[in-house]
């Protein structure tokens, strides 16, 4: 949860005259006194430049010749539907608080997380820089089919020497203009934005008079050779007039091959052409970080831009059928030259507006390097990009461009990357539109857009698009683009990012674990699908890390809470000392790599804290089951931050790791004879108060003395063998009998099994001790339990020990399950008992595996000695007064066997059916 530096506190509630004012330029580069443009100038102007490109000019008649008029407005208007829906998605993330500079990156990092962000933002970025380059590219080639040496048309001046070097001269000097522009700030260039608008708009109002006020006339168009290629025929097209047969002509599609480039056109390829564009509608978007009120400019700029160019774009459909044949539209795609009253307009309409796409894609490009520099995603790799001028102008930013579009400039030719530039601009589209999608699915309370026609439905709707116009358009770049995105996202994602931006994804997760824990029902829990669903104390992290991991592996994918208990009374303190907690301990969590859950409480005493955890932890279906505790003993606490490496390394705070050491975090282990918060008296009346609430008991002793390689995360693969062995009988209370057939017996293998089941343990053998009372018979007991471990999928190595000498076959037992040993025998005798059922453990940890069918591997065994111990857990007395006699019988049984676990179970965790 947020703290009280809400970033609603940057804002001044008041101005001086009484105004809502930002107390700074929102994240702008230069602050307030850089938002300067109006949604005209900054939204509506480079927008509708965009969307119009040169496409207006030299392109009409391509579209219209080739698919006619009815399938060219059903072109026009799937196109302009498309990017309806990415407006409807942009205009609701604008309005839903302050945009910043970066424009649609801005909108997808903040939304999406910035590995996302970061992968669409630089491909983005590319996209405009390459932009800029074809734009500029495309103006130098109109200039020369005009005035160059070589130019081939019916009319030109024929002035300007051609060829490679001359057209990469042509476009650095046009760059350098642009790059001029770009460089003195974003008022410049809109004030020449604003001028270019002009002129396209006198450029085509010609154009729309000139429909009108021409007469019909025939138009020579560039001969081309006839069928035998051995001559060049004379060839017209013609301009009629408004003509109802010529409309009739023109209304359906006469697709024919494209006189430029000798392809056979399709209503693909046509649509294509025409979708590319019409791709600007983020020119405004990409100037939030100049805009006085972006979250109103924006949608309100941009939906003034699209329905304007929509409607000169059907206008020009409709007066170019009606006026021109078929052979016109398709052998001069620049016919509105030969039509206008004034013919240098139209030229000036076509250089304007090329030199217009290219402003707008260099400064837009400049604008978001500088939002991914500010970021700092990428390094040092883009820190020259964070250098702005003293009124807020992002000069770095731009210079950094304008070399990127100088690179770009020296591949020439460019009408490959002209369709791999459409594809990334369709990938951020599809990326605004997933990053509405997400916030609307997630139903988070914060989303609230002033702007409301839109739905999931229409976000759904445009990222589907998107993506279907990306492969229609280049199946290869679409797919090239969908890899470039994941390799990026895979390398922020392992460089890691800043965690204060906010991640949808986190709601979304949130809205399904919530619908899914509903639909998670107690009542149908079956056996069959038990799992352990841990609940582990924790005094001090620092000796408990061994067992951290022993417990994340004994998970078996179940619930696995890390529980803490703060010792205090709320009553007497100014405030809840637990929370300022959960950081260091959901740190200690990455760092230890387990997969657990942290929950921490404020209590009088450890055993009431515990009673909290075992009853509050988890939620709906998933609560833990099973409560793990570090044996109580007189070992000296060890500080195993000291000797993990995943604790001795370093932070890199550049990574996300930016927090202090968990060193400083967690206090030193307590010293030897130094006094515990907990008593053994509660010790054990806490594992007495989780069998009273049905839950299973683990008490892990000496886990910090197990090998390395077996709490590792992959796999255990060791050059000595190990045993994990398994007594399922109660040692202090030795029957003969099946009494490795009781639940708590059951619950023994089912751990061990679990256990086994983890990479690390793979190598592991698995042996099952079954004690025979001294006048049974051996064999028959075995084979019982070899037919139960078939039963139940298990392999293990089964060994019968000779146990209980002591214990005459007519001595009753105890008088109840919570005696704990039988209420007959004295102190010492339990004490014997006890240090002889030690003795017997011990003496078979030295043993190695005899082999045998019941082995999982067979053959023999020698030298191999014993990872971990499972130990049957006896059921403390009911007497408290008892407990420090339990505890010392407890602590001579598993004295000095190495890592044990010293288990109780009270519910059924195995099934034998399918």
């Amino acid at each position: 949860m947020a703290s009280e530096s809400s970033p609603l506190l940057a804002y001044r509630l008041l101005g001086e005259e009484g105004a809502a004012l930002p107390a700074n330029g929102a994240g702008s580069p230069g602050g307030a006194s850089a938002r300067k443009l109006s949604t005209f100038l900054g939204v509506v102007v480079p927008t509708v430049l965009s969307m119009f490109s040169i496409v207006v000019f030299l392109r009409i008649g391509f579209v219209v010749g080739h698919a006619g008029l009815l399938q060219a407005l059903a072109m026009l208007l799937v196109a302009y539907f498309i990017l309806a829906l990415t407006v409807l998605s942009v205009c609701a993330i604008a309005t839903n608080g302050a945009v910043q500079g970066g424009g649609a990156y801005f909108m997808i990092s903040r939304t999406l997380g910035p590995e996302v962000g970061g992968s669409i933002g630089l491909m983005f970025y590319l996209a405009n820089v390459c932009g800029c380059a074809v734009s500029l590219l495309g103006l130098v080639e109109s200039v020369l089919d005009v005035f160059g040496a070589d130019a081939t048309g019916p009319s030109g001046l024929h002035v300007l020497p051609q060829g490679y070097g001359w057209n990469l001269l042509y476009g650095s000097l046009l760059l350098g203009l642009v790059g001029g522009v770009c460089t003195l700030g974003a008022d410049l260039y809109a004030r020449a934005s604003f001028l270019t608008f002009l002129l396209v708009s006198g450029s085509l109002t010609s154009v729309l008079i000139s429909f009108v006020a021409v007469g019909p006339r025939a138009i020579p168009l560039t001969p081309r050779p006839g069928r035998n290629g051995s001559s060049l025929l004379p060839r017209f097209g013609h301009f009629t007039g408004f003509n109802s047969s010529t409309l009739k002509d023109n209304l359906g599609a006469g697709y024919a091959e494209d006189y430029t480039t000798g392809a056979m056109m399709n209503f693909a390829s046509v649509f294509a052409v025409l979708f590319n564009g019409c791709t600007g509608i983020m020119a405004g978007a990409n100037m939030s970080g100049e805009l006085k009120d972006p979250s109103r400019a924006i949608p309100l700029g941009t939906i003034i831009a699209v329905a304007y160019t929509l409607f000169v774009y059907v206008l020009l459909f409709f007066l170019s059928s009606f006026t021109c044949d078929r052979t016109l539209l398709q052998e001069d795609y620049g016919f509105f030259r030969a039509i206008s009253l004034w013919p240098p307009l139209v030229l000036i309409g076509i250089y304007a507006t090329a030199l217009s796409a290219s402003m707008s894609s260099l400064i837009g490009a400049s604008r978001i390097l500088h939002a991914l520099a500010r970021d700092d995603l990428f390094g040092v790799i883009l820190a020259p990009a964070k250098i702005v001028s003293r009124g807020g102008n992002p000069w770095g930013a731009v210079l950094y461009s304008w070399g990127l579009v100088q690179l770009v400039l020296l591949a020439g030719k460019l009408n490959t990357i002209a369709a791999v530039v459409t594809v990334f601009y369709l990938v951020a589209y599809a990326a605004v539109d997933l990053s509405c999608l997400s916030l609307e699915w997630a139903s988070a309370p914060n989303f609230r857009p002033t702007f409301s026609l839109f739905s999931w439905h229409t976000c759904l709707l445009g990222v589907a698009s998107c993506l279907l116009m990306m492969f229609l358009i280049s199946p290869g770049a679409a797919g090239g683009s969908l890899l470039l995105m994941g390799l990026l996202a895979a390398l922020l994602t392992a460089r890691g990012g800043p965690s204060s931006w906010g991640y949808v994804s986190q709601a979304l997760l949130f809205h399904q674990v919530r619908k899914y824990l509903l639909r998670l029902d107690v009542r149908k829990d079956h056996v069959k699908f038990w799992r352990p669903q841990l609940l582990l104390l924790v005094g001090n992290p620092r000796g408990a890390l061994p067992l951290l991991r022993l417990a994340n592996q004994l998970k078996k994918g179940g619930l696995y809470v890390l529980g803490h208990v703060t010792l205090g009374d709320l009553d007497s303190l100014p405030s809840d000392p637990v929370q300022p907690q959960y950081g260091a301990w959901l740190s200690l969590v990455d760092r230890a790599q387990v997969k657990a859950f942290v929950d921490l409480t404020l209590s009088p005493s450890v055993r009431q804290g515990a009673q909290h955890l075992l009853r509050i932890s988890g939620l709906g279906g998933m609560k833990p089951n099973t409560l793990v505790l570090g044996f109580y003993d007189d070992a000296p606490p060890q500080d195993h931050f000291l000797t993990d490496p995943a604790f001795s390394e370093p932070v890199d705070s550049t990574r996300g790791g930016g927090s202090p050491a968990l060193s400083t975090l967690f206090p030193p282990p307590r010293a030897p004879g130094s006094p515990r918060a907990l008593s053994p008296q509660d010790y054990v009346a806490t594992v007495a108060d989780a069998l009273k609430m049905n839950k299973n008991v683990v008490l892990a002793r000496a886990s910090g003395a197990l090998p390395p390689e077996r709490l590792s995360r992959g796999s255990g693969g060791t050059s000595q063998l190990h045993h994990v062995d398994v007594w399922p009988l109660n040692l202090l209370r030795p029957r003969g009998g099946p009494g490795y057939v009781d639940v708590c017996g059951l619950f023994l293998l089912q751990m061990a099994t679990i256990l086994g089941m983890v990479p690390a343990w793979h190598s592991a053998r698995l042996r099952i001790f079954l004690c025979l009372g001294p006048r049974e018979a051996p064999g028959a007991a075995e084979g019982r339990l070899r037919v139960l471990l078939s039963q139940l999928r298990i392999r293990a190595e089964v060994q019968e020990v000779v146990w209980g000498e002591g214990a005459e076959a007519g001595e009753p037992e105890a008088e109840e399950e919570g005696d704990f040993v039988n209420s007959r025998q004295g102190d010492a005798e339990a004490e014997a008992l006890a240090r002889s059922a030690n003795a017997l453990v011990r003496a078979q940890q030295g043993r190695g595996t005899g082999g045998g069918p019941g082995g999982p591997e067979g053959g023999d065994a020698e030298g191999a000695t014993t990872a971990l111990t499972f130990l049957y857990l006896p059921r403390p007395p009911a007497d408290p007064a008892r407990y420090h006699r339990y505890l010392a019988l407890l602590e001579t049984l598993s004295r000095d066997l190495g890592p044990t676990l010293l288990v109780h179970g009270v519910t059924p965790v195995t099934c034998t059916d399918l």
